[in-house]
């Protein structure tokens, strides 16, 4: 079983690296930026600050916390034998980070035998560090948060995003006119991790997307879940990278409701 001890360490060592890792990036990014590619498609962007942060997080992982595994996604990749495994976005939010928009962040998040055990979510260009722990709550900037009390559908405010895959994109939209008349509004902001920790913090009432990685969800899940939250898949069960819902419990099951009838296929 997990300590509480080992827990306080792993929130200590995430939150110095990602503040670190944050800080350089944002600096670098205000520079400019001299060496950008992509990967999967022309969509999936990274840049040297991608992997500069990676390095630099990995780096302090090993150093810190050498038993322990490591993936990252821009390939990093480490093998221990505590149990605990960390999963790295160096920049969670790549296209916003090269068009210079503020909603990008570095997240860190640990899991143990049970799933997800810690992780930070620091958005440099806000100044915001959302940190939580199984059992432990969620916090930004030290203050404790909770979700929304909304227990109105056609009063949510919902977060969803897209595939790196233009087929998988067109697909996913054909949702949005289903939903549109069903709830406040819908917001696209381009980064998992934060979206999550925005249904945390009761800026949004629920979040959902198709295809994500484990490096993606990890951090802002168990943040979410301490705030209250409900992090399953579309239709309830267990949350997956494939599917992640993430909402306010009262809201919960009109969402599963929701997804079900708006289904793209």
């Amino acid at each position: 079983m997990t300590t509480t001890s080992t827990i306080d360490e792993c929130l200590v060592v995430a939150e110095s690296l990602a503040r670190k890792a944050g800080d350089m990036a944002m600096a670098g990014r205000r520079r400019g930026l001299s060496d950008v590619a992509t990967k999967s498609t022309l969509t999936d962007m990274v840049t040297e600050f991608d992997r500069a942060s990676e390095t630099l997080v990995v780096d302090g992982l090993c150093s810190r916390r050498p038993q322990d595994s490591i993936i990252g996604e821009e390939g990093a990749a480490h093998t221990g034998d505590s149990g605990l495994t960390w999963y790295v976005d160096p920049i969670d939010g790549t296209t916003n980070f090269f068009f210079d928009l503020p909603m990008w962040a570095v997240s860190i998040g640990v899991t143990d035998a049970v799933g997800p055990l810690a992780g930070v979510v620091y958005v440099p260009v806000l100044g915001e560090m959302f940190v939580g722990s199984r059992g432990g709550g969620a916090f930004l900037n030290g203050r404790a948060i909770t979700v929304r009390a909304n227990d109105t559908l056609a009063d949510a405010l919902v977060c969803t995003g897209f595939s790196y895959s233009a087929e998988s994109r067109v697909r996913q939209s054909r949702r949005i006119p289903q939903m549109i008349d069903k709830v406040r509004d819908l917001r696209r902001f381009g980064a998992a991790a934060i979206d999550l920790c925005f249904v945390a913090a009761g800026r949004l009432d629920a979040y959902f997307e198709e295809n994500l990685h484990m490096w993606d969800l990890v951090a802002g899940q168990v943040i979410a879940t301490e705030a209250g939250a409900i992090v399953t898949d579309f239709s309830g069960a267990a949350v997956r990278p494939e599917e992640v819902m993430a909402s306010t419990p009262a809201l919960h099951s009109d969402l599963v409701a929701l997804l079900a009838t708006s289904r793209p296929d």
